[in-house]
This record gives C-alpha cells, structure tokens and sequence, in this order.
C-alpha cells in the first residue's frame, strides 16, 4: 500500500477548510534546483533525487539561507543533497506549490522557486550520500514520475516537442 498525498489524510482537508475559514496565510517560500546536463546524444536530462521519508522523486530544495541569495542557497542545496557542482541562474525559471508533510500532520503550505542549475559534475561524496538515491532522466519521465503538478510541468516545459 503507497502512503496518502499530502493532500488525501484527513488533517489536511481540516486544514484546509480550516484556512478557507479563517483565510490563507501566504505560502511558506522554498527554493529548488533544477540540475541539467546534455548526455552524449546531447539530449537534455534532469537530475531527480528521491526524498528521505517516501522515496518520492523530486528535486534538491530547501529553505532561503541567511547570507545567501536565492540562486546561491538553491545551489548549495544541490551540493548538499545531490553533489551537484555546477553554474546557477540568477533568476528563478518557475515556482511551484506543494503541502510539506509535518510530523504533527498538518501540512506545511509551501512555495518552492527554481532556479536552473547547468550541471558541470557530480560529487560522490557530499552531505547526504548514502541517504537519496540520484537518477539522470529525460525531463518528460521525471514529469510522469513526481507528485506535485506544478513541478510536472516545469519538467514538461523542458521536453521537446
């Protein structure tokens, strides 16, 4: 049996109509990596890691950091979970929405922005080695693969048509 979204367990759809009540708070803001390189065929491919909790497919991300911008703490966050080494845009290519699962089960309501990260090389050894798994996959089955919609089509934006 696969766990419930997020979006399915019971204190969520509480929350939720508990915040139509009362009125939404803004989003909590994330940033996320979008890791890409070109294989010899010079396809386009994007780096997915999978999650610590679920195994769910996903991209690097995490919170803002102090004393760094944006492009700067999505990028570490890459290095962090990833070993991504690479050249981050200055400005973010999109953003998505997604429910953080938190361990008093109500959900975290969050805003990730992404920022292209072109990959130059990958490191085997970095803080979460061991702990995720990493696949280089074509953008349109990473889109088929992960959770949230709005990640689904910043990843179909990538595949040709």
């Amino acid at each position: 049996m696969t766990a419930p979204r997020a979006c399915d367990t019971p204190a969520c759809k509480i929350a939720g109509f508990l915040a139509t009540l009362l009125g939404r708070r803004p989003p909590y803001l994330q940033v996320g990596a979008l890791c890409l390189r070109r294989n010899r065929a010079q396809d386009l491919e994007v780096l997915m890691i999978s999650s610590l909790r679920r195994g769910r497919w996903i991209i690097p991300k995490g919170w803002p950091m102090k004393g760094r911008s944006l492009a700067g703490a999505a990028l570490r966050e890459a290095w962090e979970e990833a070993g991504v080494h690479g050249k981050v845009s200055s400005r973010p290519i999109g953003r998505y929405h997604y429910d953080k699962e938190r361990a008093g089960g109500l959900p975290l309501r969050c805003e990730v922005r992404v920022f292209r990260v072109d990959v130059d090389h990958l490191d085997d050894d970095h803080p979460e080695a061991g702990r995720r798994k990493r696949h280089w996959m074509h953008p349109r089955e990473a889109a088929g693969l992960v959770d949230e919609p709005g990640l689904a089509a910043l990843l179909e934006g990538l595949a040709p048509r």
